[in-house]
Formats: structure tokens, C-alpha cells, sequence
């Protein structure tokens, strides 16, 4: 955990700037996972959000779950549960349109922060795509015009909270996967741990720090850079004591933004190898990854290739 990537942005201002992008360039070729510090992100507006967000979970949400577990009879089982996680979800989405004033029971006041709180982070995922550009050598702008498709970008959040669990050994939190989008952003809890990432074939806990982002690369930037950045399998592990808040944001290409390796990432000998990673239209990617969220990403990849072996060649994105 000691070797964990953290990234204390303010270095990005100063003569450490080069030791900094390196650090970025090392998690995201390494670990597909880093975690940020002092990222511009108000830490008043962080508190809000997560109190309104705990209660919120308090009040509309607990009861439920209860319910859910109590109907299924969860709390009585004795072999492993693969199909099911231990979780409280509700999804809100910020581009290409709002939905956040047609999501039930939500006070206007929480509705508000939430809206202020995905600008924050809607601007932080630009700034660092920007910054991934300047470490690939590609122009800047470019990965954010890769996800523009005809009404830009999608960006949502998952509000996630993970109640105690009477049997995490027969649960998980959320189990295994990589995440399908571009960019995600993690304002997790500070206090009860549980999110993990395998690294040489080794879970790891992902360290929870007050006022932290944590990053993690999703399945369209390894196709993007044809491979030099790689989405990264992680889960949430339940826990007996504490409710695990955890607001994901996804920065994601538009329904249909054709994703496709930029022409800088690809080496000749790739392309004569066939070792090149597939184009196609982020929607269709979506609807496959939906059945297929919590098995391997590669056979995915594979799918998408068969699918799309139109051998059309594609020029560069064009950033003016």
C-alpha cells in the first residue's frame, strides 16, 4: 500500500512538475489506478457532499436494502452469492443532459451540490486527459475530442453505499470488473475501506484518504493508446462494521464517438502483427459490456475486432 501512486497536484505548478507527469505516467502504464491530492476540488464542498449523502442513504435507502436482503432471504445463506452485489445504488447522469431533477426523493439542496460538485468534476477530467495527452506525446485536446461523438462527452455518477454484511465471505461489495467508459473519478470513503485493485496478481487496497480523488483508467483509454495505458481489475470487499459511501464519476466518449487507437500509439510492427486494438462505436461497446460487465475485458476486445473488420483506415482526430 506504501507504493500506492498518490499525486499531490499543486507539484504540477513548480519546478517538481516533471518528477510529477512522471509519477502519472507510471500509474497509468503500471497500476491503471492513482490517487489526487489537492485537486482544486473545494474539500468544504467534498463534506457536503458526502454528509448529504449519507443521509440521504439513512433516509431513503437503508430501509430498503433491508428489505431487499430480508426478501431474498440473503442473510440466511451458505454458499457464495456470484450474482449479486452487496451494494445501494442510484445513478445520476450530467452529460449530454441532466437527469438530476427526475431522481426521486432527493432534496433540492442535495440536488444542487451534486450538480456544483460533477462541474468540479467534469473540469478535473478534462485537465487531466490534457495531461495524459502531454504524457503520450499526442496532442493536447485530443483525447477529449476522441470522446466528443455529436453532443460531446457522457459523463454520470454512481452513488454507491456498501452496508455491513453478515457474511462478507460470501459477498462481495461489487465484484471483479473493469470499467467500461474513459476517465473515472472516485470520491470514496475516508474511513471504512474495501475497494481493491489486482496488480501482479495481487489484490490491493486502494489507501482511502481524506479529501482524495481516486482515478482509475477505463477500457476506452487502453484502446485509445492501443494498449500503453490498461484498464485494471478491481472489486469492493464487504465489511461487518461501517456503511461504505463511494460516488464515482464516469467521463465517458458520446453514445456514438468512434473509438479507435490514436495513429500515434500505433508502432509498425503492431499493425504487421495484428496487435493493433479494435475501432468501433462506444454505444455498441456499451450494450456488449452490459451482459459481460463481471467477465474477462480481452474476449471484449475480441468481439469488438470481429465485429468491425471493416479494415477502414481512420486519420488523425482533428483538434482546432
Amino acid at each position: 500500500m506504501e507504493n500506492f501512486p498518490v499525486i499531490n497536484m499543486e507539484k504540477l505548478n513548480g519546478e517538481e512538475r516533471g518528477a510529477t507527469m512522471e509519477k502519472i505516467k507510471d500509474a497509468c502504464e503500471n497500476w491503471g489506478f492513482f490517487e489526487l491530492l489537492n485537486h482544486g476540488i473545494p474539500y468544504e464542498l467534498m463534506d457536503t457532499v458526502e454528509r448529504m449523502t449519507k443521509e440521504h442513504y439513512k433516509k431513503c435507502m437503508e430501509q430498503r436494502f433491508k428489505e431487499l436482503v430480508a426478501s431474498k432471504a440473503l442473510e440466511g445463506v451458505q454458499a457464495e452469492v456470484n450474482d449479486m452485489d452487496w451494494e445501494s445504488t442510484f445513478h445520476l447522469r450530467h452529460l449530454p443532459e441532466s437527469n438530476i431533477s427526475e431522481i426521486p426523493d432527493l432534496q433540492d439542496e442535495y440536488r444542487k451540490v451534486m450538480k456544483e460538485f460533477a462541474l468540479k468534476l467534469e473540469k478535473l477530467a478534462e485537465e487531466l486527459l490534457d495531461l495524459l495527452c502531454e504524457n503520450l506525446g499526442i496532442e493536447k485536446g485530443y483525447l477529449k475530442k476522441a470522446f466528443y461523438g455529436s453532443k460531446g462527452p457522457t459523463f454520470g455518477t454512481k452513488v454507491s453505499n456498501y452496508p455491513p454484511c453478515p457474511k462478507p465471505e460470501l459477498f462481495k461489495g461489487l465484484r471483479a470488473h473493469t470499467d467500461a467508459g474513459g476517465i473515472i473519478l472516485l470520491f470514496q470513503d475516508d474511513k471504512v475501506s474495501g475497494l481493491q485493485l489486482l496488480k501482479d496478481g495481487q489484490w490491493i487496497d486502494v489507501p482511502p484518504m481524506r479529501h482524495s480523488i481516486v482515478i482509475n483508467i477505463g477500457d476506452q483509454l487502453e484502446v485509445i493508446t492501443n494498449g500503453k495505458y490498461k484498464s485494471v481489475l478491481h472489486r469492493v470487499i464487504a465489511q461487518t462494521n461501517g456503511n461504505r459511501m463511494s460516488i464515482a464519476s464516469f467521463y465517458n466518449p458520446g453514445s456514438d464517438a468512434v473509438i479507435y487507437p490514436a495513429p500515434a500509439m500505433v508502432e509498425k510492427e503492431d499493425e504487421e502483427k495484428n496487435k493493433v486494438y479494435p475501432k468501433f462505436v462506444f454505444e455498441d461497446y456499451m450494450k456488449l459490456y452490459a451482459g459481460v460487465k463481471f467477465q474477462a475485458k480481452e474476449p471484449r476486445f475480441e468481439a469488438m475486432k470481429a465485429a468491425t473488420e471493416a479494415n477502414v483506415k481512420l486519420g488523425p482526430i482533428a483538434t482546432a
